[in-house]
């Protein structure tokens, strides 16, 4: 029997070294300085920023469009702060708060477009088709660049961390959305904005479990 000095010798010479990730508030803010980079080149390169200015002077927008960011960027830092072992599983609720007063700041949009416009052009299809294909389509790479970093924590269970990060990629795309948004929401926009998040969720979180894994051996995918 091999003596446990010995074994312990033997197992740290064979051990290799990993690197300690950054604090997840470093890395969050990394990944969203990124995006914002990226995202303000595009706007800027489509003129697109006269058109966030134009409806800001709508009642309730600005309240609609800031908690629309802050649930996007809530979302993504409390995917990072749980995707660590030793982080509390109430991290999920962080981007709740905001996501109420989003949804709440957009029904009172509808409200007054209903008010402005009738129902008949409130409940048209119109332009919602391609809100929900905008969302969707910004999406996509944000949530492959999101899964990246996620995968290195090798979390013990992914699915409140893909959900999160599902969330967050999809808020942040619809607040993308409103620079490219030229008219007040309506209750089919909300409709089709509530469809294309919640699919992104569920997206992310079935085809994100492919991705960010527990580490090998353990069962902590209870999700």
């Amino acid at each position: 029997m091999i003596p446990t000095e010995d074994l312990i010798d033997q197992l740290a010479e064979s051990v290799t070294p990993v690197r300690r990730l950054r604090s997840p508030l470093l890395r969050a803010s990394l990944w969203l300085l990124g995006v914002l980079c990226v995202a303000g080149a595009v706007i800027l390169a489509a003129g697109a920023v006269h058109r966030i200015a134009e409806r800001s002077l709508t009642p309730g927008f600005d309240t609609e469009w800031a908690a629309t960011v802050l649930t996007g960027v809530c979302a993504v830092l409390a995917a990072f702060q749980l995707s660590l072992p030793d982080r509390s599983r109430h991290w999920l609720w962080l981007p709740l708060p905001t996501l109420l007063v989003w949804v709440g700041a957009s029904g009172f949009g509808c409200y007054r477009s209903w008010l402005l416009v009738g129902a008949d052009q409130s409940l048209q299809l119109g332009e919602s088709a391609h809100c929900f294909l905008f969302i969707l389509a910004v999406s996509v790479p944000l949530a492959i660049a999101l899964t990246v970093p996620l995968r290195r924590s090798r979390p013990l269970e992914p699915m409140p961390v893909l959900w999160c990060a599902g969330l967050g990629v999809a808020a942040l795309s619809a607040a993308i959305l409103q620079f490219f948004h030229p008219f007040n929401i309506t209750v089919m926009d909300l409709a089709a904005h509530l469809a294309a998040i919640a699919l992104v969720v569920l997206l992310v979180g079935g085809l994100g479990r492919q991705v960010v894994r527990p580490p090998a051996g353990l069962a902590g995918d209870r999700g």
